[in-house]
């Protein structure tokens, strides 16, 4: 979904080593799961599976669909129970692209690096053409190309310059910013203003939205052959996004490319040069319209203590990305982790109190889609707050979907109580480089839908690593920015997290329900 922004923190309170002292760590388990998590582990294989074999994994497309059978299947080799594609809704069409090539042929010949937006046509074959620059600010400013476009390449005046960039991509937190999450000063949630629907700003951003919609349409009608837009990114980066919307009662709109920074400025700089540019390509693209359904993959362990069965711990990540490559770090690493959890539980031959239950997401990156209709279908309402009686059950959710990054904590959400609980857990790890607890809150992905429903939903904090600088939505997103030794560490973390959740004498606390929340 959107880049995950850390919103301030709260302070936490009540941590030193007295508070957090109280509550059980079993050792001798956790020197088990230390051992399978980090000395046999198979999170590589998995991740393996998951991106490069499955390939790219957008919402409701082929790809997700192998990665949802291919999970399926290994929950059942590995011996968990009820392993499934649950639906959990319409969504609508599927999409992939099927052939992607696009290259200046005059003033001479160079391959570009370019994407097909989501859920856009293909040209219909190979074509070629001159591209043409559009400048147009008004609607009455289109006027002039009508008749001219068919079979055409069009491009658009941008202002926008490269800049060189003189630091390292990749970063991890520094002991002092780890220090600043756990200790910064309580903030009132920022919220919208009631009035912003009336405010400039918004008048702006409706008038840049109705102008963009005037132009797609205006295009379309004229049978352009390709669209260029230029993506953000450098050095060859391409972060993608979608061209149209995947619903099946969406309006058609011409094949469009994402090109790269430095493609896309070269052949503006030529054609604004008096330079003729002409350009060849061939895009294929599929939609998928069989089945308009969507779904989530879970599984269990099923709880063995008569009292305590029917509750249930919950861990998940999203499994579906975007389009320009396999989604590695956004987000097979988080799906491969919580699955490698589950991995080493059942190798160490845990019978959990409590039932343990996986659920890798779909359509994360369109809204949140697969955790909030599972929330929805299975929990409660959270715009109503009519809640279903599984609600009280889950004891935690616990979430990760932030790279591949290692585990250094974890955000409470504003459940400080569950603060000295999380504390104790993660002393066994601080050699692992583990051991901030913030009170404070993360955004953007799908612990927000338990959080909403009163259920205590966790992220746990990640380095950075080039996640939003590089690999979060881009053609990078490959198995080769994965980091074994960091994910191997967060697997055995998360699976510590679940088996103590899992045997512990009662739930993990709750902070006060949420309101119903209005519709927007």
């Amino acid at each position: 979904m959107k880049r995950k922004l850390l919103i301030s923190g709260l302070f936490l309170t009540g941590l030193a080593s007295g508070a957090f002292a109280q509550e059980k760590v079993d050792a001798a388990m956790v020197q088990k799961i230390r051992e399978e998590g980090l000395q046999r582990s198979k999170v590589m294989e998995t991740a393996f599976y998951l991106t490069d074999v499955s390939g790219p994994r957008l919402a409701a497309s082929p790809g997700l669909k192998r990665a949802q059978n291919w999970a399926v299947s290994q929950f059942t080799k590995w011996g968990l129970a009820n392993a499934k594609r649950e639906p959990w809704g319409k969504f609508g069409k599927g999409w992939e692209v099927q052939k992607n090539y696009a290259a200046i042929t005059v003033p001479y010949y160079h391959a570009i690096i370019a994407i097909p937006k989501a859920w856009t046509p293909g040209t219909n074959g190979a074509i070629k053409s001159e591209v043409i620059l559009i400048k147009a600010d008004t609607t009455t400013d289109l006027d002039k190309y009508k008749g001219k476009l068919q079979g055409k390449v069009v491009i658009f005046d941008v202002a926008t310059t490269l800049k060189p960039g003189f630091t390292a991509d990749a970063e991890r937190y520094a002991d002092s910013t780890l220090t600043k999450m756990a200790e910064a000063k309580p903030q009132a949630r920022q919220q919208r203003p009631a009035n912003f629907a009336t405010s400039p700003q918004f008048a702006a951003m409706r008038r840049a939205r109705a102008m963009r919609t005037a132009i797609n349409e205006f295009l379309k009608a004229e049978n352009v052959g390709l669209i260029l837009s230029m993506a953000r990114g450098t050095d060859g980066t391409v972060f993608t996004t979608n061209g149209a919307s995947y619903a099946d009662t969406a309006k058609a709109v011409a094949p469009e490319l994402e090109t790269s920074g430095e493609d896309y400025l070269r052949i503006l700089r030529l054609i604004k040069g008096g330079q003729k540019v002409e350009l060849e390509a061939d895009i294929k693209t599929q939609f998928f319209t069989e089945d308009m359904q969507e779904y989530n993959v879970v599984a269990e362990i099923p709880g063995t203590d008569k009292k305590l069965k029917d509750q249930v711990v919950m861990i998940g990540g999203h499994l579906d990305s975007w389009h320009a490559a396999t989604g590695a770090t956004d987000n097979a690493a988080g799906s491969a982790v919580m699955m490698e959890a589950m991995r080493i539980l059942k190798a160490v031959g845990f019978k959990p109190k409590r039932t343990i239950r996986i659920a890798l997401w779909s359509a994360e990156e369109q809204g949140l889609h697969g955790s909030r209709n599972y929330v929805l279908n299975h929990l409660g309402d959270p715009k109503t707050m009519e809640l279903k009686p599984d609600q009280k059950k889950i004891s935690a959710y616990y979430n990760l979907d932030n790279g591949t990054g290692k585990i250094r904590g974890i955000y409470l959400q504003g459940d400080s109580a569950a603060g000295p609980i999380f504390q104790a857990w993660l002393d066994p790890f601080k050699d692992l480089g583990a051991g901030t607890v913030t009170v404070g809150n993360t955004g953007g992905t799908d612990h927000l839908a338990f959080d909403a429903v009163g259920i205590p939903g966790f992220q746990f904090i990640q380095d950075p690593m080039d996640y939003g600088s590089r690999t979060h939505h881009s053609n990078q997103d490959t198995y080769d920015r994965l980091v074994e030794d960091d994910l191997k560490q967060a697997a055995t973390i998360v699976a510590s997290f679940v088996y103590h959740t899992a045997q512990r004498t009662d739930m993990i606390p709750r902070k006060e329900q949420p309101k119903p929340q209005p519709a927007n």
